[in-house]
């Protein structure tokens, strides 16, 4: 299975394949999520380490079903050769009410097939006043084209 854009990447490229991540995460569908990586991906996410695309849809599945109305924006912070890193923010609350933006940066490599081998994640997250939500767009689905990334918006 290919997964293009391929390595090595452009800035083009690279930016292309961080937004089509963007997207599929914005689906919280955790078996597509998964099909971006190879079958033995290895994640690091926050604290937790595993491998395997059915590690994933597990990992996925749980989160998704904590972080409810999940919003995400991801842009491109660096690329080399097969190697992305972005920084990305989203919303979600939680059964409560409460919300929260969590804040981070992802290194990804990538295999020759275009598919993610390696995903490493640290987040923070920080509880925000409903009121105090960017991120309005219909989901699950992708961010419309009228909603800008994150910009030179430190947070």
């Amino acid at each position: 299975m290919s997964r293009p854009p391929l390595p090595p990447f452009t800035r083009e490229t690279a930016a292309q394949k961080a937004r089509m991540a963007e997207d599929a995460w914005n689906s919280r569908d955790p078996v597509r999520v998964s099909l971006a990586y190879t079958e033995d991906s290895r994640w690091r996410n926050r604290s937790e380490v595993f491998q395997g695309r059915e590690a994933i849809v597990a990992f996925l599945t749980r989160k998704w079903e904590k972080e409810l109305d999940y919003r995400l924006i991801k842009d491109l912070w660096a690329f080399d050769g097969n190697h992305i890193a972005v920084r990305f923010q989203y919303e979600w609350r939680d059964a409560g009410g409460q919300w929260y933006r969590s804040y981070g940066n992802e290194q990804w490599e990538f295999d020759e097939h275009g598919l993610m081998k390696r995903r490493e994640a640290s987040i923070n997250d920080i509880a925000i006043a409903e009121k105090d939500r960017r991120f309005h767009w219909p989901a699950p689905g992708p961010r419309p084209a009228d909603v800008p990334g994150l910009g030179s918006d430190p947070f």
